[in-house]
C-alpha cells in the first residue's frame, strides 16, 4: 500500500501532471512569484485553498469507490468549487490522463463508476481505492501534488537551484499535515477559494507562448 501511495504522489507518474504547472506560469510572469520566498508564499496560498479542495474530493471519492450516484455528486461538488473554465479544464485533463494510467496500473471494477471526464481529485480518490489505500491516503497525495507540481515548474521556469526549491516544499510539510487532518474525510469537503488562482488559469489560457498546459 505504502508504494501505491508513492506512485500516486509522484510527479513523475505519467498521468499528465508534468504539463501543467498549477498557476506557476502566469504568476511568474505578473510577477507573484520571483524568488523561493514567493514561490514558498504562492505554494502555501495554492495547498490550503485549491489544495484543500482537492484532498477533501479526493478522500471522499476514494470513500465512494464503485458508488456512481456518489461519484456524480462529487464530480458536481467539484465543479461548483472550480468556478473558472481554465481550471475546470486543466482538471478534467488531468483525470483523464490519471484514469488511463490507473487502469493499467491497478485493474479493478470501481474504475467503471467514474463520470466520463472526471476531475482530477476523484481520479485519484478512485485510483486510491484501487489500489488498497485509504481515503486520508488520499487525501495526503491529492494535497501534496498541489504543491509538489508547482514547484517543480518554477524550479524550471525560473532555473532556481534544485536544493533551494526542495527546501521550500519540505517547509511546507506541517501544512500538509494539517489539510488532510481537516479535509481528508469525506464528511468535510472543502469549499476554500482564490480568485487569484482563478484569474492567472485564465490569463495564461488565452497566451499563445505558453510552455504549460495550466
Amino acid at each position: 500500500m505504502t508504494a501505491a501511495l508513492l506512485t500516486l504522489a509522484d510527479a513523475r507518474l505519467p498521468a499528465g501532471g508534468h504539463a501543467h504547472s498549477g498557476g506557476v506560469e502566469q504568476a511568474i510572469s505578473a510577477g507573484v512569484i520571483t524568488d523561493p520566498l514567493t514561490l514558498e508564499a504562492f505554494l502555501r496560498r495554492r495547498l490550503t485553498t485549491s489544495g484543500a479542495v482537492a484532498a477533501g474530493l479526493a478522500g471522499a471519492a476514494c470513500l465512494a469507490a464503485g458508488d456512481r450516484e456518489r461519484l456524480d455528486l462529487l464530480d458536481a461538488e467539484a465543479d461548483a468549487r472550480t468556478p473558472g473554465p481554465a481550471l475546470r479544464t486543466a482538471s478534467r485533463q488531468q483525470g483523464r490522463g490519471l484514469v488511463r494510467v490507473g487502469r493499467r496500473s491497478w485493474p479493478s471494477a470501481v474504475w467503471e463508476a467514474l463520470p466520463a471526464l472526471p476531475h482530477h481529485p476523484l481520479a485519484l480518490g478512485v485510483a486510491a481505492a484501487a489500489g488498497g489505500l485509504t481515503s486520508s491516503a488520499a487525501a495526503l497525495a491529492a494535497a501534496y501534488l498541489s504543491i509538489s507540481g508547482p514547484a517543480t515548474a518554477a524550479q524550471r521556469l525560473l532555473a532556481m537551484d534544485p536544493i533551494t526549491v526542495a527546501a521550500v516544499t519540505v517547509r511546507l510539510v506541517p501544512v500538509v499535515d494539517d489539510v488532510v487532518r481537516r479535509c481528508g474525510s469525506a464528511g468535510d469537503l472543502s469549499a476554500a477559494t482564490d480568485p487569484l488562482l482563478d484569474l492567472l488559469a485564465e490569463v495564461h489560457a488565452a497566451r499563445k507562448d505558453r510552455f504549460f498546459a495550466s
